[in-house]
């Protein structure tokens, strides 16, 4: 298990307003494995998300089901820095049709 292998999990688990992934989307500031466990550090679109509660539980599913032996998942919701649209990625942006 490393952050890479995370990072490209976290590709299959989408926000559901808008149907994009939440790395593409810009949503995850880090990863970080501490023993077993994992932390995952992230935004949301805004403070008022009122799918805070699908992300969060999606993330924690994503890792366990891929990663077995995972034996904590701790996503860390954050609002510093604010989340914006340019931290959308190239490939966020085409699958929005900005591109």
């Amino acid at each position: 298990m490393d952050e890479d292998m995370i990072l490209t999990i976290l590709k299959e688990v989408y926000d559901p307003e808008l149907g994009i992934n939440v790395i593409d989307l810009g949503l995850v500031y880090g990863v970080e494995i501490v023993g077993n466990g994992v932390i995952v550090t992230m935004t949301l679109t805004t403070p008022g998300c009122p799918l805070h509660d699908v992300l969060t539980e999606a993330v924690d599913w994503a890792v366990r089901t891929h990663i077995p032996g995972v034996a904590t998942v701790d996503v860390n919701l954050v609002w510093s820095p604010p989340w914006s649209p340019d931290m959308i990625t190239e490939d966020g942006k085409r699958e929005l049709g900005w591109w």
